[in-house]
C-alpha cells in the first residue's frame, strides 16, 4: 500500500513538473512570436506582390507582373527580368524585418531625410500601395533610416537591405536573352574568320554536310548549342541595333556568324558575334539589343572542321553488347550473352555452347568500341584499294539499350601499312574510312579457343606450382 502511495505522489509531482514545463514553454513561443511580430515592418505573402517600384536617387525601378506571373522591368525601360532576382526582392520586402525603433513620434522627419527614397508595393486586391520611405544610412553600422507611409516610427532597417537597395537596372535584367529550344534545331550552319560548316540532325546524331560529309562529334555541337542558348550579357550594350550601333560594334560584317533552323518554331534564328580586342559582342535576328559576353563561344566557333568530327569507328556502349562475331578467313566465331540468376556469362555459338572466357570476350568488345581515326580518308572510292573488297576480317556487335532498342554495328579491317603501324577500317553505315593502330589486330581472334577459358592444370603440375 506505502509503495502505491509513494508511485502515486511520484507520478503527481512529474505531471505538475510538465504541467509547468510546458506552460513556460508554450509562454516563451508565444513571446518570441510577439517579439517577431514586432520586429515586423512588413508581413504580407510574396506571392501577393503584383508590382514593386525602387525609387532612388539615381533613378526609379518598377517591377511587374504580367498575365502569366512573369515579372517584368517597366521602368525606366521594358525589358525581361531576372525571376531570381526579383522573386529575392519580393520575399525580402514581403518579411522586411528591422533593427530597432528610432523614434515612435518623431517631430521632424527631415532629420533622417524622409523621404529619399521610397519603396513601394502594389498588393494584389488592393487599389493602394503600400509605402516604405527610406532616408538617411546610420553611418555606425551602415543601417538605414526608414519609415512606413501609414505609420508614425521611425525604425532601422538592416544593412543587408541597404545592399538590395543599392542594386543597379542591370543586376535585376534577364541576361540569356538569346534563349532558345536546342532540342528543336534541325540544321546548324557557321561562319568564321578561317573555317566554315554545315550540319543537320538526323534522329539522335549529328551529321556535317559541308565542307566534307561525315559523323559529328554529338557533344561537340550541342554544347555550341547551349553556349548560344545560354549566352549571358556581361553589358547591354545597345537597345536597338540600329545601322549605326552595328557598324560601330562591328556587327554590320560580323566575324562570326551561326545560323539555326528550327522547323517546329517555322524559324530561322541568326547569331552576329564579333571580337574587339578582349570584348565580345552579339546580337540575334530575332532580338533588338547588342550585348558583350564573357566565355569560350569564340574559340569553340573557330574550331577546324576536323575538330568537329566524331574520331570513333562505331559508337556503342560495350556493356549494352549481348552478342559479337567475327568472320576472318576459315574462321566464323561469335559469342551470346546469357543471364543465369543475377550471373552474366557468355556462350559460344557452338554445337556444344561452351562458356567463353567473360573476361577475354569482353575485352575485345572494348577495343571495338575505342577504336577511333588516326586519319580519315573521304571519297575513298574503289574499296579494293584498301583491301576492303574483301576484308582481312568482319566484326558485328548487336547491343540492347534498357528500352529494348536493338542496333548492329559492323567494322570491317581491310590493309594494314606496318611503316605507319596503322590499319585501314570501314563502317558500312558511314561513306568515308579510318586509320586506326593497328594493335588492334592482335585482339582478333584466330580460333575458337582463343574466347575460351583456359584449360584445368592437372594436379601434379598445381602442386609442383605451389612448391
Amino acid at each position: 500500500m506505502k509503495t502505491f502511495r509513494t508511485a502515486f505522489i511520484l507520478l503527481f509531482v512529474f505531471v505538475a513538473l510538465l504541467a509547468v514545463v510546458l506552460f513556460f514553454e508554450k509562454k516563451g513561443q508565444k513571446d518570441q512570436a510577439r517579439k517577431e511580430k514586432e520586429g515586423q515592418l512588413i508581413d504580407v505573402a510574396s506571392a501577393d506582390i503584383e508590382k514593386i517600384t525602387l525609387m532612388k536617387e539615381d533613378g526609379t525601378l518598377t517591377f511587374e507582373k504580367d498575365a502569366q506571373g512573369t515579372w517584368r522591368i517597366t521602368e525606366p525601360l521594358e525589358a525581361g527580368a531576372d525571376s531570381y532576382e526579383v522573386n529575392s526582392l519580393a520575399d525580402t520586402l514581403a518579411s522586411l524585418r528591422f533593427e530597432r525603433v528610432v523614434e515612435a513620434e518623431p517631430k521632424d522627419l527631415a532629420t533622417y531625410e524622409i523621404a529619399k527614397g521610397e519603396v513601394a508595393l502594389w498588393l494584389k486586391g488592393q487599389d493602394k500601395p503600400l509605402r516604405i520611405m527610406t532616408g538617411l544610412v546610420n553611418p555606425l553600422d551602415q543601417t538605414l533610416f526608414a519609415k512606413r507611409e501609414d505609420q508614425t516610427r521611425v525604425v532601422l532597417l538592416p544593412s543587408t537591405f541597404k545592399t538590395t537597395l543599392e542594386k543597379k537596372l542591370f543586376d535585376f535584367r534577364q541576361k540569356d536573352i538569346f534563349k532558345f529550344d536546342t532540342a528543336q534545331v534541325a540544321r546548324l550552319k557557321v561562319k568564321a574568320k578561317d573555317t566554315a560548316w554545315e550540319a543537320a540532325r538526323r534522329d539522335d546524331a549529328w551529321y556535317l554536310e559541308a565542307p566534307v560529309k561525315a559523323l559529328a562529334r554529338k557533344t561537340t555541337l550541342d554544347t555550341l548549342l547551349d553556349s548560344l542558348s545560354n549566352l549571358r550579357a556581361k553589358e547591354f550594350l545597345a537597345e536597338a541595333k540600329t545601322p549605326e550601333e552595328l557598324k560601330k560594334r562591328g556587327l554590320d560584317k560580323p566575324g562570326y556568324e551561326v545560323e539555326l533552323a528550327l522547323p517546329a518554331a517555322s524559324q530561322n534564328l541568326v547569331f552576329s558575334l564579333s571580337k574587339d580586342g578582349e570584348t565580345m559582342l552579339a546580337t540575334t535576328s530575332q532580338s533588338t539589343k547588342i550585348i558583350s559576353f564573357d566565355g569560350t563561344l569564340i574559340t569553340d566557333l573557330e574550331k577546324k572542321v576536323d575538330d568537329l568530327r566524331d574520331k570513333k569507328v562505331v559508337e556503342f556502349y560495350s556493356w549494352e553488347a549481348d552478342r559479337v562475331a567475327v568472320k576472318k578467313e576459315d574462321l566464323a566465331l561469335a559469342a551470346l550473352k546469357e543471364k543465369v540468376g543475377e550471373e552474366e556469362t557468355w556462350r559460344l555459338e557452338t554445337e556444344a555452347k561452351e562458356t567463353a572466357d567473360r573476361t577475354k570476350v569482353e575485352d575485345f568488345i572494348r577495343q571495338v568500341e575505342g577504336l577511333e581515326a588516326a586519319e580519315f580518308i573521304d571519297t575513298p572510292g574503289e574499296l579494293g584499294r584498301y583491301g576492303l573488297d574483301k576484308p582481312f576480317a568482319e566484326v558485328l556487335v548487336r547491343t540492347k539499350d534498357g528500352t529494348g532498342k536493338v542496333q548492329e554495328l559492323t567494322v570491317q579491317f581491310g590493309a594494314e601499312d606496318k611503316d605507319k603501324k596503322q590499319v585501314i577500317v570501314r563502317n558500312p553505315k558511314l561513306d568515308y574510312l579510318f586509320r586506326v593502330d593497328s594493335a588492334v589486330l592482335e585482339s582478333i581472334p584466330k580460333a575458337a579457343k582463343d574466347w575460351l577459358p583456359p584449360p584445368p592444370q592437372p594436379e601434379e603440375k598445381k602442386g609442383e606450382e605451389k612448391r
